[in-house]
């Protein structure tokens, strides 16, 4: 189970809820992937970053 290094994000239990709302549990799980980023010193650092701070990051410029 993969966990975003930057945000924290992780899996979240919730229900499947059917059309005769009878209720199974269910997992959410994260969008989790794992990128090469480049530190301001030069350094490449690999970690696993959810799809929404990677989308966050892309908007503040720290990525291009």
């Amino acid at each position: 189970m993969a966990i975003c290094e930057l945000t924290g994000k992780g899996k979240m239990y919730g229900h499947n809820v059917s059309f005769s709302q009878h209720k199974t549990r269910k997992v959410f799980k994260p969008n989790i992937q794992k990128k090469t980023l480049t530190t301001s010193d030069g350094r490449k650092v690999k970690i696993n970053v959810s799809a929404s701070a990677l989308r966050t990051l892309k908007k503040k410029g720290l990525i291009k």
